[in-house]
């Protein structure tokens, strides 16, 4: 089957600073990840930005991501640190010249040292310092920049920061975690407005992460519909002012009564007899279960903004770019306006708290080394991403069709 998607399609992969560049005192330096690899040096991208420019270049027209804002902004309030700006400066324009598209992600998870000592994102009275971090990022690089995500996954970055416990500040409080997102909330409506003003026709707008949560017995059944409800309802609802609404989806994860992944239950998940990357169950077509609910709920463009699997063989990898695809060309087919489509990631990266093992690249990582190696992946992907043309080969178990969606 040969699929072509519209001349305006966006497509591109996508990255976040702390991941690739070396930690540099921020909230996430220091920490230990679960194969026991140290939040440090991760894969040398500020000292390869000529390198990864060509790298990214070369795998898609357009590229999502974000600046480091602890080696940016080092104190309050304080102006750029001039040697950091103009090496970002350099990059994106290089970036420009190649013909890449920028998406800027203004808030990707990690908060500078001074930021986090002063109660970070608990306290309301810290939101005017983020706002001013944004506020000059967007007067510095607001010229390289056609599309902005103000926070990305706020959803997942108060979950695991105030519920399960997983991201710093390591902590189990649900109220808190209401609490910050309200803060993001305030912080997301004020830079939307700023960036409106200046540059009135830059596309504005959040990544929420998207995800299906089954119940896989009556036990399972409250859990996934609390989680479901936190998730997928409560937390967006506080960021619908915005230009298009971004969606990560990577999978879905069954209750019985709590999550069953193949990182952390790999039994489990061999007993359901479910496909799976090496973190969490392979379920392509919750990803229009996801663009279904939210273009009913919010009527205003898609873009997916994350989206790839974890795979260190690369063969799943290979088949989930079909799969996604086939996904995303049907329901553009459908009705549902979907603008663009983001793959994570350009390269291996160290996945927060699970560490450099998990494998989500295009190109490969090597470690030791920093040499980035472009996989089979990274050839079908680019194909695709230039072209807006692919050939796929559905599974065994072919994608379900679906209605109209209007």
């Amino acid at each position: 089957m040969r699929l072509t998607f519209p001349d305006n399609f966006i497509f591109g992969t996508s990255t976040s600073a702390p991941q690739i560049e070396t930690a540099f005192d921020h909230d996430w330096q220091g920490v230990i990840a679960r194969n026991g690899a140290v939040f440090d040096r991760t894969t040398d991208h500020e000292k390869k930005f000529s390198e990864d420019a060509a790298i990214i270049a070369a795998v898609a027209p357009n590229y999502r991501m974000s600046l480091m804002w602890s080696r940016l902004q080092q104190e309050p309030f304080a102006a750029f640190d001039e040697i950091t700006a103009q090496e970002y400066h350099n990059f994106i324009s290089d970036l420009q010249q190649k013909g890449v598209g920028i998406m800027m992600v203004l808030h990707h998870f990690t908060n500078p040292l001074w930021f986090s000592r002063m109660g970070g994102w608990e306290k309301s009275e810290n939101v005017p310092m983020w706002v001013d971090f944004a506020k000059k990022v967007v007067d510095g690089f607001g010229q390289y920049v056609s599309h902005w995500n103000t926070f990305n996954e706020p959803n997942v970055y108060a979950s695991y920061g105030w519920i399960t416990g997983f991201f710093p500040p390591f902590k189990n409080n649900p109220f808190i975690a209401g609490k910050v997102v309200k803060n993001m909330s305030l912080a997301h409506h004020e830079i939307y407005d700023y960036i409106k003003h200046k540059y009135p026709n830059a596309q504005v707008g959040i990544s929420h992460n998207a995800t299906i949560f089954s119940a896989e017995n009556l036990l399972g059944w409250f859990p996934a519909r609390l989680s479901d409800w936190w998730f997928m309802e409560w937390v967006p609802s506080h960021f619908e002012k915005c230009d298009f609404f971004g969606m990560s989806y990577y999978g879905r994860i069954p209750h019985d009564p709590m999550p069953v992944t193949y990182l952390e239950t790999p039994e489990k998940m061999k007993a359901l007899g479910r496909r799976h990357d090496d973190i969490w169950e392979y379920h392509p077509e919750g990803l229009r279960t996801c663009l279904e609910r939210y273009w009913i709920k919010y009527k205003k463009p898609i873009i997916i903004t994350e989206n790839g699997v974890c795979d260190e063989t690369d063969f799943l990898r290979l088949q989930a770019i079909q799969d996604y695809a086939y996904i995303v060309h049907k329901a553009i087919g459908d009705g549902i306006d979907v603008r663009g489509y983001y793959f994570w990631s350009t390269w291996d990266n160290f996945e927060w708290h699970l560490g450099p093992s998990m494998r989500f690249g295009l190109y490969e990582c090597d470690f030791q080394t920093m040499k980035r190696m472009r996989r089979p992946s990274g050839d079908l992907f680019a194909s695709l991403a230039h072209s807006k043309k692919i050939n796929i080969t559905l599974p065994s178990e072919s994608l379900p069709s679906h209605g109209v969606a209007r």
